[in-house]
């Protein structure tokens, strides 16, 4: 009688430590909500939709935060390090390990740039609706 069990040998994917993976993947989605967000937010100022800009900025701020209070560190890195002995950049998430090591300059500069990015769009919308308003009054004298 065969098990209904699959055999470990011909495993395509094991998980030798399942709260280590259970980390990874949370730290993984975490990631990538954060990184979406620094991505979209250019778009977000060339749209115009700059409450949307303030939430992904509020965001990443928050997390910013987050890092200072841990002394620079993510708290799950932190989490993950107890599971694990391995040094690799990318112990603690699934990413590339050249991607984990150069992430926060990466996603640093993309947020520096989408954040001037929105505040042209910003200024160029305000400046814009000042001429209109001044253009408006004058009409009337």
């Amino acid at each position: 009688m065969s098990s209904l069990l699959p055999d470990p040998d011909r495993c395509i994917l094991t998980v030798a430590n399942p709260m280590l993976t259970a980390i990874k993947l949370l730290h993984t989605v975490v990631w990538a909500i954060l990184a979406g967000s620094i991505v979209v937010l250019p778009l977000m100022g060339m749209l115009r939709r700059f409450r949307w800009a303030v939430i992904l900025t509020g965001l990443v701020l928050l997390e910013c935060g987050v890092l200072a209070v841990n002394g620079g560190r993510c708290p799950l890195s932190d989490l993950a390090q107890r599971f694990t002995d391995s040094h690799a950049n990318n112990f603690d998430i699934y990413l590339p390990n050249w991607l984990a090591q150069y992430n926060e300059v990466i996603f640093g500069v993309l947020f520096v740039a989408g954040e001037l990015v929105v505040l042209g769009y910003w200024f160029t919308e305000r400046s814009a609706k000042h001429q209109d308003s001044s253009t408006a009054t004058s009409n009337f004298e």
